[in-house]
């Protein structure tokens, strides 16, 4: 028998995305929609150990977040206000006749696509539509996005603070974009689904590495924008990428939760439908040139994936992707996972040449994986000194505690 404890966490970790977004299209308020359903959220607190789990608690959950949103408006808000705010908040929840237009794409009727591309306006800069995002739809705390944006949390914290209230001010609306519109907001709304799933696939911090709700949340959308938007070759390579990175889930943690890096996986545990599905969809987009960043990123991933074993992973191409890929999208991240693709290939002196260049810039100081790949390196290396300083340098930045534990087992290798 589920526990109204478990009942409400699922129901807020599988559908307070959904929630919300709902809100949000009928009080066009993110602040009165976030405050609501933290507030239906403390009512299923008190009543569901009492009163039993609703047959549907996430339409429980929403229609108590109306109600207190109702409540709110009508303690804080002027007559005018009022009245508008209420009647949309009792409509019901079914599609308005607007939505069904025959000009407006359908796939936009989903609430969370619709906010994304909300929160993506033009008018925003663009840090600021990818993090009101995360933070709305995609449930990320203010500390998870801003370690995703590599920024101190007080920084991230204004930031939304700001782009919430200029969306209110500039009152813009919570509607459709008309498909000439899609075009100037589509690199912004791939960029969210791409970090909703980073952190899904590889949690910032807490108790387990996988987030599966957030990883299937991302992929789902991903389908709807690469449906909505045939055209774009980005919408489908973040597709394929989403879909081979996430083929391999089971294989990444053990029975206890632990990590298990890719060299060491259970390749047969692997999703080879969806292996299959991603290669197609990436070899199908592939062209002799002009490969944007997804393209090139899901290219590197069906290597990995189609690699029988470890040692059959063609590491070259993959170094020679990533090369390409900083060209058209410069960044220390990407420099470092050709540094670990290099030394894959060529030994792990030639890796850690490269990595030392890249924490002399000061840019990823507080990466913890920019450590740990070093320490990987050094290990490989059989330099057991500079492994060791490495791993704890690497322990002392990260904060999630599946990643700790292997740190902490191969930190306990090198020193013993």
């Amino acid at each position: 028998m589920v526990e109204p404890q478990a009942a409400i966490e699922h129901t807020f970790r599988e559908e307070s995305g959904r929630i919300l977004a709902s809100l949000i299209r009928a009080c066009g308020d993110f602040d009165l929609a976030e405050e609501a359903m933290q507030d239906a959220f403390a009512v299923a607190l008190d009543r569901w150990p009492r009163d039993g789990i609703p047959d549907n608690p996430g339409a429980w959950i929403t229609t108590t977040a109306r109600h207190k949103a109702i409540d709110r408006i009508r303690r804080e808000r002027t007559l005018a206000e009022k009245q508008e705010l209420i009647a949309a908040l009792d409509r019901p929840e079914d599609v308005s006749a607007a939505d069904l237009d025959d000009e407006a794409p359908m796939q936009l009727i989903d609430d969370r696509l619709r906010l994304i591309f909300t929160c993506c306006h033009p008018a925003l800069a663009p840090e600021a539509q990818v993090a009101l995002t995360l933070r709305t739809l995609g449930g990320l705390t203010t500390p998870e996005i801003a370690r995703a944006f590599l920024v101190p949390e007080p920084t991230m914290a204004q930031r939304l603070v700001r782009v919430k209230r200029k969306i209110r001010d500039a009152a813009i609306p919570y509607t459709v974009p008309a498909p000439e519109d899609l075009p100037a907001r589509v690199d912004a709304v791939l960029a969210v689904i791409y970090l909703i799933f980073n952190e899904g696939y590889s949690a910032s911090s807490g108790d387990a590495l996988i987030r599966r709700d957030l990883c299937s949340e991302a992929i789902r959308l991903a389908r709807l924008v690469a449906n909505l938007m045939p055209d774009e070759p980005e919408a489908a390579g973040l597709l394929a990428l989403l879909i081979l990175q996430h083929s391999r889930r089971d294989a990444r943690t053990g029975p206890t939760g632990e990590l298990i890096v890719l060299e060491e996986q259970d390749r047969t545990r692997w999703h080879h439908a969806e292996i299959e599905e991603g290669a197609a969809i990436i070899n199908e987009d592939m062209t002799s040139h002009g490969l944007g960043p997804y393209q090139q990123q899901a290219a590197i991933a069906a290597i990995h994936a189609q690699a029988p074993t470890p040692d059959a992973t063609d590491w070259p191409q993959i170094a020679a992707l990533y090369a390409r890929l900083a060209e058209v999208q410069p960044s220390p991240i990407i420099e470092l996972n050709r540094a670990v693709a290099i030394a894959m290939a060529d030994g792990p002196l030639a890796g850690l040449r490269l990595i030392d260049a890249i924490d002399a810039t000061g840019d990823l100081a507080d990466y913890h994986l920019l450590h740990a790949a070093r320490a990987d390196l050094h290990r490989r290396a059989n330099q057991p000194e500079a492994a060791s300083i490495a791993y704890r340098r690497a322990l002392d930045l990260c904060t999630n505690e599946v990643e700790r534990t292997y740190l902490q087992r191969r930190l306990n290798e090198v020193t013993s």
